[in-house]
């Protein structure tokens, strides 16, 4: 059994409390639907600046009565420490996800970035050490990487970030690590690489790639690609991303606390084979031809390729990726074509 599976009967058995903070956003709502179906106790904060309470309706269609009865959800922002302090009262855990989400609209936008990732942690961490929560797991970003052009990504080597949303997640890291060493307070940071799956907000100028385009082929519509078809990424499907946040909130080995991991899949795939297979998925499932994708410029902000060594959090937290992103891309795909149907 590994020790995933060994984690789920453990806290099946014995439920702790969480706090997930944007938990009515894309991954936060697939933390509380896995957390409700362990019984677990879960509390959620969120301001439904981009979450959706559609994704907590979901969720709450997913579970039992009973499940749903342990959840309980507080309306408000990180930005504020009241919220904070209040939403991390008597929380064995905190899976932090709230945030500012979005590469080209924080170059729009510094100000909102750093007042949501920056600020907003900054408060999550002093309540988390004030209300003495045993350990926070924060969402950073394959983003902080930068410029750094070495491949794979490896977590001890980063560059200089090439925009205030990178920027803010290196900060993130920053401040984590001082709560740690200053005051003790336990954390794991998380560094995403391109997660995708149901839930995911496919709409909007900042939208991710996959839902975007699943979202406008399923509608018969076209893709477009920003830059060469040749870019890379390291996408990752969701069910990854939950296993990665159980594992770091409750790991017993001291060598992985204060530290930060990769998540990812660990390959890389270009957008061109990832227009080609969102196509053919669609296409099977609709039955409707795709057109041709258009390419246009890069967008500012955004590195060429990307992909992560995926050692450490293998070796520290006994992490592996469980769902393919073949397997991922047809989950989601159908996930999709059956909320637009």
């Amino acid at each position: 059994m590994n020790a995933y599976a060994c984690l789920q009967q453990e806290l099946a058995a014995e439920p702790r409390t969480w706090l997930i903070t944007g938990v009515a956003g894309f991954i936060g709502s697939h933390l509380l639907e896995a957390l409700l179906l362990l019984d677990q106790h879960v509390a959620g904060l969120d301001n439904i600046s981009t979450g959706s309470p559609q994704n907590l309706a979901d969720v709450q269609a997913r579970v039992s009565a009973e499940q749903w009865a342990r959840f309980t959800f507080l309306k408000g922002s990180v930005a504020d420490m009241g919220a904070c302090r209040e939403a991390s009262d008597h929380v064995d855990y905190i899976l932090h996800h709230a945030g500012f989400i979005s590469v080209p609209l924080s170059i729009e936008d510094p100000l909102g970035c750093h007042e949501t990732n920056v600020t907003g942690t900054l408060n999550l961490l002093a309540a988390a050490r004030d209300n003495r929560v045993r350990r926070v797991v924060y969402a950073s970003s394959s983003a902080v990487y930068g410029d750094d052009a070495a491949m794979p990504k490896v977590e001890a080597r980063i560059g200089r970030p090439l925009s205030p949303y990178g920027a803010s997640k290196l900060m993130d890291e920053i401040y984590a690590r001082q709560f740690f060493d200053h005051y003790g307070l336990e954390s794991v940071g998380l560094r995403y690489f391109n997660i995708f799956g149901p839930r995911q907000n496919p709409t909007g100028g900042y939208a991710a790639v996959i839902p975007q385009w699943i979202t406008a082929l399923v509608g018969g519509g076209e893709c477009a690609i920003h830059g060469d078809g040749g870019i890379t990424r390291d996408f990752c499907h969701v069910a990854n991303v939950v296993q990665a946040n159980l594992l770091a909130a409750t790991t017993r080995n001291r060598a992985a606390v204060g530290e930060v991991f990769n998540v990812a899949g660990g390959a890389s795939t270009t957008l061109a084979d990832l227009h080609e297979g969102i196509s053919t998925r669609v296409a099977a499932v609709t039955g409707t031809p795709a057109k041709a994708v258009n390419y246009g410029p890069p967008r500012a902000g955004d590195i060429q390729h990307s992909s992560a060594d995926i050692a450490k959090i293998r070796r520290e937290l006994g992490f592996e990726p469980l769902v393919s992103v073949d397997a991922g891309l047809e989950e989601t795909v159908r996930w999709y074509a059956t909320m637009r149907a």
